[in-house]
């Protein structure tokens, strides 16, 4: 190859094994000269110097060739799958053309290269990329399902990639939106294998304490599982091959993500996780028995063991809507340990194994409307796929989200609208405020009307004056009832403030000329006049289509005609009015110990009371509706659930200068034997730790062991840790944990 210096010796030997393994893969599906012409293809991209390596400083043909691997073998796509992938970057870079791609290898991959480089522009956006609405743009502008399963691998290869790499906040990245965006399609797609994947390695990049702590653990624990596994299987294993059964048994860990998760969710340490494993018992049965011999294994299985009713789980009776079919109990092993048990043949298996279970709807995930019905679409046109199944799938397209359209503000922030919805709509959905000032809009660039119909992937910048106000035809420029309603209330505010102008101007009026108001006489005037009510009266005083003078000069009439006479009204002094004035909220924002955003200081902000984030903890911002600040830990309980429903409203934060003279409450959890002696010495420890301030301390006692609660004041992580290493030498202390 001419190319030579585009490739390291390393990366040389990786091509050819690479090219290898690809022919081996796709070569029965590959048709004459595309091999040729993709190395002509790239051979000049890479000598007119257009594709370039990327942040890590991976090279991206290697890195193409090693998605297409994935792609092809664990995915199971070919041709055009494999072909579009390669040669994306080289259309995207202006050396090879749209139309060159369908002229030589046909509308099938110049449709996958469209795709792909519709979502590569959709990232220069900068959208937030934790969110529920980027994942559904996602979907609906790579149009052909293809695009994301090509994306998933892709994502996968960087993450097994980066290991070595030095550029740490790129990796927290990428893992970051591995762990938000990509392990989530992967789940709903049913790709098991590599959802699992994407979890595990990005649990290893952003939080790698914890990832080792139970990798450790596990292979610890290896020894004593396989060891109750076997002594679980062993008489199963006998029971079944002497009813002349046909079957083979294997065990699955859960992957060190679900178990981290479980140990969040349960507030246990590793040892807390019972259910680390399930038994797998697969049948090699023909189609006709496979419901008998399953029930078969069950019945001799809970013969064995006493079963959980509670947890029988029968999918063979009625199959999942994706077509996930097994059968599974959890019974009590030896030692008094609950086991799970899965049993299921071999077909059932191999799609369960290919990620066709669907897993996310096991767990009780609730998929978006019409996702249900396409990953049935798809699980069928698998089945069927005997020699070209990915043929049949090539065909079908995304138009899930079609009546949904997502657009950016300048900032890359991403709002989804119904179909149909304007720049109006957009404005008054941001805030009332922006609705009510708008004059148009910057949409991708151009000027635009306040009636511009919206489409997805637009980048609308809004336009306001200070002198625009709502106009009643606005109503009939707006789709969403929200903007409709927010547009109505502020009519009606424009009238109540017009309706008050032209009262005190009147009231003026009667004052300059010395007559007495009388608000009964002026009542009775108003039905003289001819208004139903009185705020079409002083709304035609404000269009000036009635004037004062005239108004004056009736009144004047009417109250000579009066004979009645009137006591004067009674008006309550202004002076009696009590104002209950709220005490202003504590704010952590009076000294610049942190820098929030694009180096912003001085911002009102508030430390998150679920996670009590002090002085040197990884924090980020969130901004609440009321458009205060709160500043969470980057590992509050709280934080995965505010990024995948709020990324949008996600700011970076980070502390700066010096924490002098400001403390934080911080609750710990000390457990240890049930002592008093102990608790002495736990809080003689704290009082002479200067800058540290004991609050409060609560104690329960249970079983020989104590459980204590202590609320300390602290300046920075620092002096916490360093207390937190102290106590943990106290003889006697089994654990110390910050809540």
């Amino acid at each position: 190859m001419e190319t030579v210096g585009f490739f390291t010796a390393e990366e040389k030997k990786q091509l050819f094994m690479l090219y290898r393994k690809l022919l081996q893969l796709s070569g029965e599906t590959l048709q004459k000269d595309d091999c040729r012409k993709l190395k002509t293809h790239l051979i000049n991209s890479i000598q007119s110097n257009l594709i370039q390596r990327d942040i890590f400083g991976l090279n991206p043909v290697i890195k193409d060739m090693q998605t297409a691997v994935i792609v092809a073998e664990e995915i199971g796509m070919r041709r055009a799958s494999i072909l579009g992938l390669m040669l994306h970057d080289s259309v995207r870079c202006g050396n090879y053309t749209i139309e060159q791609v369908q002229r030589d290898y046909g509308e099938d991959v110049a449709g996958i290269i469209r795709g792909l480089i519709r979502v590569h522009d959709l990232y220069t956006k900068s959208p937030t990329i934790e969110s529920e609405n980027f994942r559904n743009l996602l979907l609906s502008f790579a149009e052909d399902m293809r695009v994301i399963l090509i994306m998933i691998a892709d994502r996968v290869n960087i993450m097994r990639q980066i290991k070595d790499c030095e550029n740490d906040e790129a990796r927290r990245q990428v893992s970051a939106e591995a762990a938000y965006l990509y392990a989530p399609l992967a789940h709903k797609l049913g790709l098991y294998k590599l959802k699992s994947e994407l979890e595990d390695l990005s649990l290893k990049y952003t939080e790698k304490e914890v990832y080792y702590h139970i990798k450790d653990k596990l292979n610890e624990t290896k020894a004593s599982r396989d060891r109750y596994i076997a002594s679980f299987i062993a008489p199963v294993q006998k029971k079944l091959e002497e009813s002349g059964l046909k079957f083979h048994i294997k065990g699955r860990t859960k992957s060190i993500h679900s178990i981290y998760q479980k140990m969040k969710k349960q507030k246990c340490p590793f040892e807390g996780v019972y259910d680390l494993f399930a038994i797998r018992v697969i049948l090699d049965s023909p189609k006709e028995k496979e419901k008998q011999e399953c029930w078969q294994v069950y019945s001799i299985v809970t013969d064995m063991y006493q079963p959980n009713p509670k947890r029988l789980r029968d999918w063979l009776s009625v199959p999942k809507s994706n077509g996930y079919e097994s059968l599974h109990i959890t019974v009590m092993g030896p030692e008094g340990k609950w086991v799970e048990v899965q049993i299921r043949t071999e077909r059932m298996d191999e799609i369960a194994e290919r990620g066709l279970a669907a897993h996310w709807r096991y767990k009780g995930i609730k998929g978006e409307s019409g996702l249900d019905e396409w990953l049935t679409s798809v699980r069928e046109a698998l089945e069927n796929s005997d020699s070209s199944g990915m043929e049949t799938m090539d065909q079908f397209k995304l138009d899930l989200y079609e009546d949904e359209v997502f657009v950016f503000t300048p900032k890359g922030d991403l709002f989804k609208l119904p179909k149909g919805a304007t720049v109006l709509d957009f404005a008054f959905h941001i805030h009332s405020k922006l609705g009510c000032k708008c004059i148009g809009a910057k949409v991708n660039g151009k000027n635009v009307q306040l009636k511009q119909v919206l489409h997805s992937g637009d980048q609308v910048e809004i336009m306001t004056s200070n002198t625009q106000t709502p106009k009643q035809d606005w109503l009939n420029i707006v789709t969403t009832s929200k903007a409709r309603t927010k547009i109505r209330q502020a009519l009606k505010e424009m009238a109540v403030r017009q309706h008050a102008f032209a009262k005190e101007m009147l009231e003026r009026k009667f004052r300059n000329r010395k007559i007495e108001y009388d608000e009964s006489i002026m009542m009775r005037l108003i039905k003289r006049l001819g208004f139903k009510v009185v705020t079409d009266f002083y709304q035609a005083i404000a269009d000036e289509t009635l004037d004062i003078n005239e108004v004056l000069d009736k009144y004047i009439e009417q109250q000579k005609r009066e004979t009645d006479t009137h006591d004067d009204i009674v008006y309550r002094s202004a002076e009696g009015y009590n104002l209950h004035a709220t005490p202003p909220e504590e704010s952590g924002g009076k000294e610049d110990i942190l820098v929030i955003d694009q180096n912003l200081k001085g911002l009102e902000f508030k430390l998150a009371k679920c996670c009590n984030p002090i002085y040197g903890d990884d924090v980020f911002g969130f901004v609440s509706v009321t458009g205060g600040i709160k500043i969470h830990r980057c590992d509050c309980p709280n934080a995965t659930d505010l990024r995948e429903r709020f990324g949008y409203r996600i700011v970076k934060a980070r502390w700066a200068g010096k924490a002098v003279g400001t403390q934080y409450p911080i609750t710990l959890r000390v457990v240890g034997h049930d002592d008093i002696g102990i608790v002495t010495n736990i809080t003689s420890i704290i009082s002479k730790e200067t800058g540290i301030t004991l609050r409060s301390i609560g104690i329960e006692s249970n079983d020989g062991l104590f459980s204590g609660t202590l609320t300390v004041m602290v300046s920075d992580t620092g002096h916490l840790e360093a207390l937190i290493k102290k106590l943990r030498t106290v003889k006697g202390v089994k654990q110390v944990a910050r809540n």
